[in-house]
């Protein structure tokens, strides 16, 4: 598996394509034709290739950075931006994939176009849904990937258990430079 599933919501796991964010050289996961269409089939979106083109790969990071600047925006409790509200809208207005049922049983073909239509319409009910009060962005200050934190209390900080342990080793480490005599 080539991409991380860490939220199991497509929507948000297609913001987190573009890893660490905020770090000065961010890890881009969508550079090639061949990663989307990898991304749409590991989601489980689609069973099928999408014959993603070259063309598709701006248009979906396009996309994703206008779910991730909406999801920012209801985060903080600011308006959303115009551009990234129309974008979601055009793309989500595409036919989305549809589901055929076949003899051996239940298959999803698409085009990048009807993929990137299911991720905005996901985004959509994310961002409308009952689930917008629980979004959450990680706690690890390299990590920039949103979650629906659904624990007790709400007192989720993490996206993940690898984000958590990263977190938790740092702070382990700083107690230990802490006691060591000068």
């Amino acid at each position: 598996m080539q991409h991380a599933f860490p939220c199991g919501n497509a929507a948000l796991d297609f913001v987190g394509t573009l890893r660490a964010r905020r770090n000065a050289a961010p890890r881009e996961m969508l550079t090639s034709p061949e990663d989307l269409d990898s991304w749409f089939r590991e989601s489980g979106l689609v069973d099928g290739e999408t014959h993603c083109r070259s063309s598709d790969v701006p248009d979906a990071v396009a996309l994703r950075e206008a779910i991730y600047s909406l999801i920012a925006a209801r985060l903080a409790n600011e308006s959303l931006d115009e551009g990234a509200l129309s974008l979601m809208n055009r793309t989500a207005r595409t036919p989305s994939a549809i589901p055929q049922l076949t003899p051996a049983g239940r298959r999803v073909e698409a085009t990048a176009e009807q993929a990137m239509s299911s991720v905005a319409r996901i985004a959509i009910d994310v961002l409308t849904g009952p689930e917008a009060l629980l979004l959450k962005e990680c706690g690890r200050p390299e990590c920039t990937q949103v979650y629906t934190d659904r624990s007790r209390g709400s007192r989720r900080e993490w996206c993940s258990v690898k984000c958590r342990n990263k977190v938790n080793a740092a702070a382990y480490r700083a107690r230990l430079r802490e006691r060591r005599p000068r």
